[in-house]
């Protein structure tokens, strides 16, 4: 998830303004770079904070405040 945010929203501008001839390749290739390096620092805290909400969307079992009662012979690896 965070690849596709970082893809859209530093690469995929900076793709369009070099073939719309507005940037040149190797201011380009550095804001493409930097954006690489500098957009999964920025955007990370949103995107772990949406694979918690959809893990545990998918498995609310595994909420500490949703586990039932385990048997004697379970463990807690349900």
């Amino acid at each position: 998830m965070l690849g596709l945010r970082t893809l859209v929203v530093f690469r995929l501008p900076v793709v369009l303004l070099w073939y719309g001839g507005l940037l040149g390749g190797r201011w380009a290739g550095g804001l493409a770079v930097a954006g690489s390096i500098l957009g999964p620092v920025l955007l990370y805290r949103s995107s772990r904070s949406g694979q918690l909400m959809l893990y545990y969307f998918f498995l609310p079992q595994h909420l500490p405040a949703n586990r039932r009662e385990l048997d004697a012979l379970e463990d807690e690896n349900v």
